[in-house]
């Protein structure tokens, strides 16, 4: 994935609250307000740029200079750069949309009012304020109700259909089988914690330790805001570190699960019951309503002997505290304003620098995104992606792979044998484009006028059946895992597939008005990139269907490696902040595609432009102007204690890295801007793998 900004599990921070009270002195801000229409920035903004800087010394502050001077991180947020601040226009275009579906009682069509009526009710904030921690009581009451560890798993079961179950204990779900592609089988992942890494429980040093005190204080602070005394509320809290902490042990690093083969360890049910007999899966499953399921890929097995000696040791009444936090945990964002402000002061403030929570109209539209995306997503796809705009795309995709095609039949390192079966695995690549060939039913999710929590439990369920339904039947090639209007894009490898959604095919990352240049610089390098993650350290383990399976000789493995090995050694000599370094090897796939997909989208452009007389524009060469396009895709800013995360959590390395740390690997920089041997935009061992 290219964007770095927003992540999945970051969506839950997209809380309300009021705007914080300017000082009497100065004037009030401008009061945001929905968008109809999206404002345009070129795909090369000179505005952005800092020409004083030498763009053979830091090209990164040469092209986004102006950029990070004029655009400031806003108070609610944790970083802001050119993807975020689209995702933000992205989202107050959907509000305008929202805002004049819900005004409406005719006239709409079910998905219309399904989205409108969700969106009403999500922005009914009194109500939601006057029912405070009333909604969850039933749920909290049923976990209070447990007299025996037998009736946690069935509970559990239910918990992970709903809203509330969102990590809890462990993650049951529906993927491909790594080997056999062609199948969707139950997957049982770790889980079971409440910060966002298992390095927050392991690390030793001062920062880490003033977290987890923070976090400890945190889970005291909801459970007494759910009616605990501070006394009983900060007892379990101390338990369910605890828990949380050995499960965190037992699972695996980040860079562990950049290996498909850790994860990968097929099981029946007498096997599953095995690793954890303390745990009723039969009780399990039949509430999930698969009673009879008999083949499961559990991701982590000594996960799973931990979380039964948990189940096992722990007492009821801590694991009834454990799931209650958890409960709390996951619906924080849709209780009233003190759940609200807690959960933000924690996960927004202390762990990611954002000074003020968001407003609440874009706590409601990122939620309709999230669970009503496909519908949501026709809307915006029919107001601003049009035929011609899919057509380009889709034009320059194909221009990328056939350079792809050229690159790997001229490659020296890789023999014929190897060669053969990369070139049918891109052969076999599919392109998806915009929005998906066929649209989401969501027909049977109700949704009403004013129950907001019940609208987000609801949809959760059908999301979560949906899943499970898959689940040995054969796989639907025609899903999307985002949503049209989604400021990203990703390569799956067992579908063997690049996704570019609609949202991410707008200016300034695609700009149809623009030369070609910026526009292969930018998305061209974005299309490049999410190509080349198929043959990155992780999806070049998997063949052209999808199986994970060892196609390459052990000689062109070797000679991967250590070309790899070039890019990580290079990202691990750059800081992050304060001491920390890149964790290369958590890296090392973005930062292979990075360089891998800027030299495709160098070589697709000029294909694309031979034999075209090019003209220099403001002031820049062609070939400069690619460049700086390439490097305006990741113009932006960062909290320290939002890059301190990042550093433990995201594959990707920080924005100016991946700029300046793909053009010194690359000669036609050096010549288009005339750099000298011995600058530091200009390595002495270039690395280079595609």
């Amino acid at each position: 994935m290219k964007l770095p900004a927003l992540t999945t599990g970051m969506l839950f921070l997209l809380l309300s609250a009021a705007v914080a009270q300017n000082p009497p002195q100065k004037p009030a801000p401008k009061a945001e307000t929905p968008l109809t229409a999206l404002p345009y920035t070129p795909s090369l903004d000179v505005k952005a740029m800092d020409r004083s800087v030498d763009p053979c010394q830091n090209f990164y502050v040469y092209s986004c200079g102006g950029w990070k001077k004029d655009n400031p991180i806003p108070p609610d947020q944790s970083s802001w750069d050119v993807y975020s601040k689209l995702y933000d226009e992205n989202q107050r275009f959907l509000w305008g949309i929202l805002d004049e579906l819900s005004a409406k009682t005719t006239g709409r069509n079910a998905n219309q009012q399904k989205i409108g009526d969700y969106f009403e009710a999500c922005m009914d904030q009194a109500k939601v304020d006057k029912l405070g921690v009333t909604p969850l009581e039933p749920v909290l009451h049923e976990i209070d109700a447990m007299t025996s560890k037998r009736q946690l798993a069935p509970l559990v079961a239910k918990l992970h259909l709903s809203t509330s179950g969102r990590g809890l204990f462990f993650g049951f779900g529906s993927n491909q089988d790594f080997g056999n592609s062609s199948q969707v089988i139950a997957f049982a992942g770790a889980g079971g914690l409440g910060l966002p890494d298992r390095d927050y429980y392991t690390k030793t040093d001062e920062k880490s330790q003033k977290i987890r005190e923070e976090y400890v204080a945190h889970v005291q602070k909801m459970l007494e805001l759910a009616g605990d005394s501070p006394e009983k509320a900060k007892s379990e809290s101390d338990a369910i570190m605890k828990i949380e902490t050995a499960l965190a042990k037992a699972s695996l690093t980040r860079v562990e699960m950049r290996n498909p083969y850790k994860l990968y360890h097929k099981v029946d049910f007498k096997q599953l019951e095995a690793l954890t007999p303390d745990f009723d899966w039969a009780a399990y499953l039949k509430t999930t309503g698969m009673p009879s399921l008999n083949e499961f890929n559990v991701t982590e097995p000594g996960f799973y002997k931990e979380l039964n000696t948990e189940i096992e040791t722990v007492p009821l009444s801590d694991l009834k505290a454990y799931m209650r936090w958890h409960v709390l945990h996951a619906n924080a964002a849709y209780l009233s304003s003190p759940f609200v402000e807690e959960n933000f002061h924690f996960y927004g403030h202390i762990l990611r620098g954002a000074q003020q929570l968001q407003p609440r109209w874009k706590r409601c539209v990122s939620l309709v995104d999230r669970q009503l995306g496909e519908a949501l997503g026709q809307e915006f796809v029919a107001r601003t992606f049009t035929p011609e705009m899919k057509a380009r795309t889709v034009e320059m995709t194909r221009q990328i792979e056939a350079a792809m095609d050229r690159d790997l039949n001229q490659l020296e390192w890789m023999s014929p044998e190897t060669k053969k079966q990369a070139l049918i695995k891109l052969h076999g690549l599919i392109n998806k484009v915009g929005y998906p060939d066929k649209w989401r039913d969501y027909s049977s999710v109700k949704v009403v006028r004013d129950d907001f929590l019940g609208n987000v439990e609801r949809a959760s369920t059908f999301e979560s059946r949906r899943e499970l339904n898959k689940i040995g039947k054969p796989v639907d090639h025609t899903e999307w895992g985002m949503t049209p209007p989604t400021v990203n894009a990703y390569y799956d490898p067992q579908m063997n597939d690049i996704n570019f959604p609609a949202g991410v095919l707008q200016p300034p990352l695609y700009d149809p008005k623009e030369d070609d240049a910026p526009n292969y610089g930018n998305t061209g390098s974005t299309i490049g990139h999410e190509l080349t993650h198929g043959f990155d350290d992780e999806g070049r383990q998997f063949d052209a269907k999808g199986n994970l399976r060892d196609w390459w000789t052990p000689q062109d493995a070797e000679a991967f490696t250590k070309r790899a090995d070039c890019v990580v050694n290079q990202y691990a000599q750059y800081t992050v902040v304060d001491d920390i370094k890149i964790n290369s090897k958590l890296t090392e796939g973005e930062d292979v595609a990075d360089l891998g997909g800027t030299m495709l989208a160098y070589m697709a452009w000029k294909e694309a432009t031979k034999g075209m007389k090019l003209e220099d524009r403001d002031g820049l060469t062609p070939d400069q102007r690619f460049f700086v396009g390439m490097a305006q895709w990741a113009c932006g800013n960062d909290r320290p204690e939002n890059l301190r995360l990042r550093a433990m959590t995201d594959p990707h390395s920080p924005l100016q890295y991946r700029v300046n740390g793909v053009v010194s690997n690359m000669k036609q920089f050096q010549e288009a801007f005339h750099c000298k041997a011995g600058q530091p935009m200009v390595r002495e061992n270039r690395c280079r793998v595609w």
